[in-house]
């Protein structure tokens, strides 16, 4: 099998070690790619702090162009990535496809809001004291972002990061998690057919535990990361002078009402539990159902839950696949088992084949169950039913984490009272927390991060005001 190459200041590199990408469904080696030394991984830094000021000056149209290739490019090869993904990550072939989708639309947004940009003229003659003076707004990159990555989203987290990266200016080294890097150096293969200048951006597939020196690398001034929470933060606490990112993990709350649509909250739900094999932190894991509604939905929700197809990811019509690895449905596994010892009750699910989780309800969850209190990342949701409003709202923020919640209702004062109330980066009304447009803000409070992605919303974490005051202007 070909060694494939990583992406060293815009160039295809050869490393010495090896690092084998294996298929958790049948455990098949899908791919390798080279690792660099420790020796290039210096080269990378140092080329993206050399053209830091080059990156920063790059004209408009050049940044826009580049992006606008990627997204055309990712669309002429996109069934070959979504096969790619598929392979690396076990993501059901219909989530992989939709993923590849979602990437070109991130940089075609990118490109559109590169060509938007523009400074901000504000006249300070408000005041006598500031006559003739005019104010010049603009943003700055703070300088090369390290952007971590995770295993979840191959394609479309990497594009998240870097698309905003070049739409201001900012060279960009990825590395990407170590079970799915092929997707991160296939759009590095793309990225290098554009007339970004050399060092614009890296992609290297070292080990988790060589992170830590890049972190620390005083030339990378923004660390973007995804992952979990004790890794994220530590991060921040590595690095406090850092511009630090972070997209973390959640527990996400669906709330019934008894006014929802229940064929569709039942519906959206079952599918959106167990997408990406629950493998995103927006997943559903918390189902809060008002008890006036609770049987009828329950009665509606475990069979659309038993319906879904669970299978091979090769398959048109598997909906739910394997976990990333058998670890990490061994994990799973015995989280809903201590669930269940502790008093749950199993509705549906509940059993282990190699990495494959079959979707689970739970319903009579303690409290302090793993699967209640904590990051299932995996098939797993539990039902609890509450008298009204006041204890649904209530029972979403009682969770350290804050990332997205969803309200299955028809009246729009609970909808505004929900975006009021609820201590989460986003109220998604009549769905499934697990809805993300990418062009909108998207990010959490409390324990699910610091920072907000979404094309725009990066660009400007990226960057800093700077203010130029022109001084006996005649306005």
């Amino acid at each position: 099998m070909d060694v494939r190459p990583f992406w060293l200041a815009g160039r295809p590199a050869m490393g010495d070690a090896e690092l084998t990408v294996t298929n958790s469904h049948d455990g098949r080696v899908v791919g390798v790619c080279s690792v660099p030394t420790a020796d290039q991984v210096e080269e990378a830094v140092a080329a993206a702090a050399a053209v830091q000021k080059q990156a920063a000056a790059l004209p408009i149209h050049v940044r826009a162009e580049a992006l606008a290739h990627v997204s055309r490019r990712l669309a002429e090869r996109a069934e070959e990535i979504a096969r790619l993904i598929m392979e690396e990550n076990g993501k059901p072939i219909f989530w992989a496809r939709g993923e590849v989708n979602r990437a070109i639309s991130t940089f075609r947004f990118a490109a559109e809001e590169t060509r938007r940009l523009g400074g901000e003229a504000v006249r300070l003659d408000t005041e006598a004291a500031s006559a003739g003076r005019l104010a010049y707004v603009s943003r700055v990159p703070h300088g090369p972002v390290l952007a971590i990555t995770p295993f979840n989203f191959p394609l479309n987290l990497v594009a998240h990061k870097v698309a905003p990266a070049i739409a201001v200016g900012a060279p960009i080294i990825v590395k990407p998690a170590p079970a799915t890097p092929i997707s991160a150096l296939v759009l590095g293969e793309i990225l290098a057919e554009t007339a970004l200048p050399e060092g614009m951006f890296s992609v290297l597939p070292v080990p988790n535990d060589r992170a830590a020196g890049l972190v620390d690398d005083p030339r990378l001034p923004v660390v973007s990361f995804t992952g979990s929470g004790p890794v994220g933060y530590a991060i921040m606490d590595q690095v406090p002078r850092k511009h630090v990112t972070l997209e973390l993990g959640g527990n996400a709350a669906a709330v019934v009402l008894a006014d929802a649509d229940l064929d569709w909250a039942a519906s959206r739900v079952a599918l959106f539990s167990n997408y990406q094999a629950g493998q995103s932190c927006i997943a559903v894991q918390r189902v809060i159902v008002e008890e006036s509604v609770r049987e009828d939905f329950v009665a509606r929700l475990v069979p659309a839950v038993e319906a879904l197809v669970t299978g091979d990811p090769a398959d048109d019509r598997t909906q739910v696949g394997p976990l990333v690895s058998v670890e990490a449905a061994e994990r799973v596994e015995q989280w809903i088992k201590e669930a269940v010892a502790a008093g749950a009750r199993l509705l549906a699910g509940g059993i282990r084949d190699g990495a494959t989780v079959a979707p689970t309800v739970l319903a009579d969850v303690p409290h302090d169950a793993k699967v209640s209190c904590e990051e299932v990342f995996g098939p797993v949701m539990i039902i609890q039913s509450v008298p009204g409003v006041d204890e649904a709202f209530a029972a979403v923020n009682d969770s350290r984490y804050g990332l997205q919640a969803g309200i299955f209702t028809r009246n729009l004062d609970i909808a505004f009272r929900a975006n009021r109330e609820l201590e989460v980066g986003g109220v998604i009304i009549g769905d499934v927390p697990s809805y993300r447009a990418d062009q909108m803000p998207y990010g959490g409070v409390k324990d699910s991060g610091v920072g907000r992605e979404g094309v725009r919303s990066a660009m400007a974490d990226f960057t800093y005001e700077k203010v130029m005051v022109l001084t006996g202007l005649s306005l």
